[in-house]
């Protein structure tokens, strides 16, 4: 019998029509793990596909209630078998368990789930319009089967199984077909298992959740071009994410990209006279924690030359020479980290840290910090702006606040920036300068902050302009915001009562729920005439 393991289609958990079959490695071993896991045919998509739509139709009356039942029971499960999941995750992603998976990751994880129950439930990220005397009223609604891609650097709350696009597809009342990142097979099959097990409870359509492995690449783009799907989340490499991009844009599928950030930080004069050592401290170990591999880790430095500059990075390089390196996520990761490295030095990045350091568990590569003038960096500004996802990171030392200005305008779109200033105003003249500038190019901007640290809150934006994301206007963190970009603007003109949805009828279905009614928004009745 083989030991492939089954993709779950349709409500069951059966074999797949595969070409291949792939393992998982142990990042810090490097050995295959146990189990493979089929690469699926064009077959299992479009079975997948065809559930999905029906499942589309089947929801259009379910209630949000069991959405919402179905995300809280979820959430639930994943937390009394978190010690488990924990030490599955750990061994796909060489992260540690107990702190990291199973304790702050697992907590954000089911918070965020959470957060999308409540959503669901009380309906006001539908923004609900009514004009009375022209009877026209509108409002966001599902729009069908949505395909999630996902990295490996969160193994929970990034997974395409429990991650914040999957938390937001279902709230918004849409089925998912999950395909699982290539680095974490098992832990997607057992988020899977428990995602099932929740959406039977709470008596949801067998294919609200599906579950394929892996795709060729031709398979992928045809997925996300195919007219039963309503919008494709992918986060991942600039070259998969691009490629998907081009086959949806020419089939007009919405796609919510995430490829490629360096989170830009400046540090002031003023900053670094003030607080030297802790922001030595502090941007030293935000670049290496987790080996770098965040999307919102700040790879990019900015700082005014000076003797004070000059030993501000010095110790930053000595911090990064010190350090053990750590394990990254996959083979993979590591392959495209040593690509992005010689990009920069191909570019013209000076390799100021020691290649000489203690050997990392592993996946490993030596932490590698550049430095660049600032006329090189704007002699080849794209390239010197390649996002080497791991612990990397380059430093660009600029004559004054004018070339500066220059650097920041040649940046392509980030998820997050951010300027340190002194408190004494010496720096005021340059912040002035050089904030309106940044925050054009930032979805998040920030002050004396590190990037690091994204709470799931309704001020938060996970997005920013292109390449950081496909489309500025939306986020992927943030509840409920981040249920738009599963949802179609619907309009009803002149519709007879009857025939409302229940969120459009003259009287509030929960009676709390907000709607901007003539203009105001408002939970009253609309008294009938």
């Amino acid at each position: 019998m083989s030991n492939t393991a089954p993709i779950l289609l349709n409500g069951e958990w059966k074999a797949a029509q595969h070409s291949e079959t792939f393992t998982a490695q142990n990042p810090i071993t490097q050995e295959a793990l146990p189990g493979s896991y089929p690469v699926s045919t064009w077959e299992d998509c479009d079975a997948a596909l065809t559930a999905a739509a029906a499942a589309a139709d089947e929801l259009a009356p379910t209630s949000s209630g069991q959405i919402a039942q179905f995300l809280r029971r979820f959430a639930d499960l994943m937390e009394q078998h978190r010690e488990s999941l924990g030490q599955l995750a750990s061994r796909e992603s060489g992260l540690p368990a107990e702190h990291r998976l199973a304790g702050r990751e697992m907590d954000r994880t089911t918070d965020q789930i959470r957060q999308a129950a409540d959503a669901a439930e009380q309906r006001s990220w539908k923004q609900i319009s009514i004009e009375t005397k022209r009877d026209l009223r509108s409002m966001l609604a599902p729009i069908g089967p949505v395909a999630i891609f996902s990295p490996n650097n969160f193994p929970f709350s990034w997974n395409t199984l429990s991650g914040g696009d999957f938390a937001s597809a279902i709230a918004a009342g849409n089925p998912v077909i999950a395909i699982a990142n290539s680095a974490a097979p098992g832990t997607t099959q057992a988020l899977a298992e428990l995602a099932f097990q929740a959406a039977q409870a709470a008596e949801l359509p067998a294919a609200m959740v599906q579950l394929l492995y892996r795709l060729n690449h031709e398979d992928g783009k045809r997925l996300v071009a195919d007219p039963r799907l309503g919008a494709t989340a992918f986060t991942g490499s600039t070259a998969a994410g691009l490629a998907l991009k081009a086959a949806a844009d020419q089939a007009g599928k919405p796609i919510y990209v995430s490829l490629s950030s360096v989170n830009p930080l400046v540090f002031l004069p003023g900053a670094i006279r003030e607080h030297g050592e802790q922001l030595v401290n502090r941007y030293s170990n935000v670049c290496l924690k987790g080996t770098g591999q965040f999307c919102t880790q700040p790879g990019l430095a900015i700082v005014i030359d000076g003797e004070a500059s000059q030993r501000f990075i010095a110790a930053i390089t000595a911090k990064f020479n010190a350090a053990t390196p750590g394990t990254l996520g996959s083979q993979k990761t590591l392959d495209n980290l040593v690509q992005q490295i010689n990009v920069l030095k191909q570019a013209g990045g000076k390799v100021i840290s020691d290649a000489g350091q203690a050997p990392g568990a592993g996946f490993s590569h030596p932490n590698t910090l550049f430095q660049v003038s600032g006329a090189d960096f704007l002699a080849s500004p794209q390239a010197l702006q390649t996002e080497a996802f791991g612990n990397t990171a380059l430093f660009v030392v600029c004559q004054d606040v004018a070339e500066a200005k220059s650097v920041i305008d040649a940046l392509h779109g980030q998820l997050a920036g951010g300027i340190y200033s002194s408190t004494d105003g010496s720096d005021a003249a340059a912040y002035n300068e050089l904030a309106p500038r940044l925050r054009r190019k930032v979805g998040r901007f920030m002050n004396d902050k590190m990037p690091n640290g994204m709470p799931v809150s309704i001020g938060m934006v996970h997005g920013g302009p292109f390449p950081a994301s496909g489309h500025p206007g939306f986020t992927s963190v943030g509840i409920p915001h981040a249920l738009r970009r599963f949802a179609m603007l619907q309009s009803y003109d002149q519709v007879r009562p009857a025939h409302l949805p229940e969120e459009l009828k003259n009287k509030n279905p929960t009676g709390n729920l907000w709607r901007n009614i003539n203009g105001t928004w408002t939970t009253a009745d609309i008294p009938a005439d």
